[in-house]
């Protein structure tokens, strides 16, 4: 039966999250049951794509992208794949009427990774960020507001800059693996390998921007999605706290986390505010 393999499906995006991401997992379970188990199948699907480009060393990344790309194509056009993420997806996407356009410019900044190593323009950088970024934040409020385009409108500029913040705190956090494994630089005009203080404040105080409209917009997301999307809201807030106290030049050789232990108080400080109504 098809619905015992959407169900296996849906499983195995759910267990690709909480693999890959106990953060993101952590926060996807403040959601509400509604709505969860879509927001599994959009990080199941974008983390595959990911990791093809930056994980998979031994192997022709170049073919296994191509082959993931004709599987999506295929799933989303005759709404069944036998790949259980492309299938679980595929049903989030047409459920939401996600535009097509959004997965195109995904997969588009994804594909990049394969070639590209250095943004040398801030169109360059904007646009990879769109892509990576902003469209996947886009495809989870289409969950959010299930499909209210009123309400979607209303909040695309917030969620698009709330994509933004968290992707450009992933630039920060993982600096070391992407300029000395990857040998990615995706800050334009920026030397990584003497990065300096003024340049760091340069770049955090644009993610600290970003961070702003993303809470504004975060107030007015449904009550559904609202306390689970502030706390990795909280999350990146943290983690950018924590690159904000490390000297510029050891950004390069560390990777910043935020422990176990803090990401419980965390959560348990954001529960607290939620229910007092201070967010």
């Amino acid at each position: 039966m098809k619905a015992l393999f959407d169900t296996v499906s849906n499983s195995c995006s759910k267990i690709v999250t909480q693999s890959y991401s106990t953060s993101f997992s952590m926060a996807t379970k403040m959601l509400a049951t509604t709505i969860r188990q879509d927001i599994y199948n959009i990080y199941g699907f974008v983390r595959f794509a990911d990791e093809i480009v930056d994980s998979f060393h031994d192997y022709d990344k170049e073919t296994l992208f191509k082959r993931f790309e004709a599987d999506l194509e295929i799933a989303l056009v005759d709404k069944i794949s036998l790949n259980p993420i492309l299938n679980a997806f595929q049903h989030t996407y047409h459920k939401y009427n996600i535009e097509k356009h959004m997965v195109d410019s995904f997969m588009k900044s994804m594909k990049l990774d394969l070639t590209k190593t250095t943004y040398l323009t801030e169109n360059e950088y904007n646009d990879y960020i769109y892509g990576s970024a902003d469209v996947v934040g886009l495809m989870c409020l289409k969950v959010f507001v299930n499909g209210n385009t009123e309400e979607y409108n209303k909040l695309k500029s917030s969620a698009m800059s709330l994509g933004s913040a968290f992707q450009k705190v992933n630039f920060l956090r993982d600096l070391k693996a992407d300029f000395d494994v990857l040998e990615r630089t995706y800050f334009p005009n920026t030397d990584l390998n003497n990065l300096d203080e003024s340049s760091k404040e340069l770049i955090i105080k644009d993610i600290e921007s970003d961070f702003a409209k993303g809470l504004e917009g975060i107030k007015l997301l449904p009550i559904e999605a609202k306390f689970g999307v502030f706390m990795a809201y909280r999350y990146y807030s943290q983690l950018l706290k924590k690159i904000k106290k490390t000297p510029a030049l050891d950004i390069k050789n560390t990777r910043v986390r935020v422990p176990n232990y803090k990401k419980v108080e965390l959560l348990t400080r954001s529960y607290v505010k939620y229910q007092l109504n201070l967010l």
